[in-house]
């Protein structure tokens, strides 16, 4: 490590060092870290003699710091399961998009006589013949188009006559790859001059502001407020969600959105630029058909962050509580499952 780093190594036979490490992370803990950081000098920082002089509030017995340390790693590994599926079921429907939408995978094995692995009646909804348009080659019988036929761009916008008396943000700054970590609550009076885009389930908002910091996400809940740094895409028929989210979201778009965007320090593109994407879009049934394979994806991808939303506020909730001693041991147990 470098000198900027210090490392607390601690004594088994006092400290468990799980517990050292929620103890650490503790909001209480923090700002007390924080406010000694920013005493003296003309940049924040600890001491080392600050750090020696700290003290940590934890049980006397080793085994009852070891159990707090447990009950709240049962959590964060329960969250980091939910993750690693996440990333699984993404995996899945990007992969299934890619090879029907883009690279046209089972039109080419029809060509070539092999087999779709797909059931009968959905291989037959497949040509068996590319041809060429301005995107280049794609299925005969299908559109070389853009989002704008399947989606609707920002179609509702909060303004001083119909705002709501309070609201949920969603900022940029929140919204990573897919995950919307955190959701700000605002009277209107009070809410930063962005917040003005209408969210419903369903849409799929993606940042214009910096589009290569990945600002995206599938919002699976209604009552939200986005920030106009995103552009909001509202499927025309709830059986494209995923196909618009898919097409938006996909490395391939966000790249040409990056790409596109200008500014210099503020590099950005207009809403309208999303909305452009380029896709090659089939009949209904096929529309239909890729829905009915990958809603279930999606829909457990969306349940598994709403669990984890929720483990993640029980963990934050529990964690100063079992540190200074508010709730026990065997209460947090029986509330998170938890067995030593």
């Amino acid at each position: 490590m470098n000198q900027h780093v210090a490392i607390i190594r601690p004594d088994p036979a006092k400290l468990d060092p799980g517990f050292l490490r929620y103890f650490l992370v503790c909001p209480e803990t923090q700002a007390r870290l924080l406010s000694w950081a920013g005493s003296g000098g003309t940049r924040n920082a600890l001491t080392k003699g600050m750090i020696q002089a700290f003290n940590v509030l934890a049980p006397g017995a080793v085994p009852e710091q070891h159990a707090i340390a447990h009950i709240l790693g049962t959590l964060d590994d329960k969250i980091e399961l939910n993750r690693r599926m996440n990333e699984t079921l993404e995996a899945m429907a990007r992969a299934l998009f890619r090879s029907w939408f883009v690279d046209f995978d089972l039109v080419r094995a029809k060509m070539e006589g092999r087999d779709t692995g797909l059931r009968r009646h959905l291989s037959d909804l497949f040509p068996d013949r590319l041809v060429d348009s301005e995107m280049g080659e794609i299925p005969e019988g299908w559109c070389a188009s853009t989002l704008a036929d399947v989606a609707l761009l920002n179609p509702e916008s909060w303004n001083h006559r119909n705002a709501p008396d309070r609201i949920l943000y969603v900022d940029l700054a929140n919204t990573k790859w897919g995950y919307i970590d955190d959701i700000q609550k605002y009277t209107w009076a009070n809410a930063p001059s962005r917040a003005r885009r209408v969210l419903r389930r369903g849409d799929t908002i993606v940042g214009t502001v910096r589009p290569a910091n990945g600002s995206f996400a599938l919002v699976d809940r209604g009552g939200l407020t986005a920030s106009t740094g995103f552009a909001v895409l509202r499927p025309v028929n709830a059986t494209e969600r995923e196909i618009v989210w898919c097409a938006a979201t996909s490395h391939d778009a966000i790249q040409r959105l990056a790409h596109l965007a200008d500014g210099g320090a503020y590099p950005a593109v207009r809403p309208r630029a999303v909305l452009d994407t380029a896709v090659a879009l089939p009949d209904a049934q096929v529309r239909l058909a890729f829905s009915s394979v990958t809603a279930p994806l999606l829909n457990r991808l969306k349940a598994n962050q709403r669990e984890a939303r929720t483990l993640a506020a029980l963990r934050d909730t529990l964690l100063p509580k079992l540190i200074s001693g508010e709730i026990r041991v065997d209460d947090a147990q029986k509330l998170t499952g938890a067995r030593a």
